[in-house]
């Protein structure tokens, strides 16, 4: 069983920073492909950025491109989100996705989710 923990979500000013990780619980974590979506109160959950078992990144919501960051240690089971340059626009809960699958924008493609970690950028 995968389990998925998100943290580093919180509240901060337009233009500021946060680093979100997830941290996963399972064995052979290398071997799956990680995504991070996220869902704002009345909006559909959408997909944020992709990195693959291997830590090849990308794609980027064209939202987040040049602001946000992907990235992955294995040794530590852990996938973070930089991300800079925030504002109001992405106040969400965001949420990590683990599949063997393909990295894939749409959210039926993850059999595995976290909890969600709230991000709020006030303006």
């Amino acid at each position: 069983q995968v389990q998925l923990v998100e943290s580093g979500g919180g509240l901060v000013q337009a233009g500021g920073s946060l680093r979100l990780s997830c941290a996963a619980s399972v064995r052979t974590f290398s071997i799956y492909n990680i995504a991070w979506f996220r869902q704002a109160p009345g909006k559909e959950r959408e997909f944020v950025a992709g990195v693959n078992w291997s830590g090849v990144t990308g794609p980027y919501a064209d939202s987040v491109k040049g602001r946000f960051t992907v990235s992955r240690d294995n040794a530590k089971k852990t996938v973070y989100l930089q991300m800079n340059s925030l504002n109001p626009e992405d106040s969400a809960a965001y949420y990590c996705a683990a599949t063997l699958s393909r990295i894939s924008g749409s959210a039926g493609s993850y059999p595995h989710w976290g909890q969600g970690t709230q991000v709020t950028v006030s303006s």
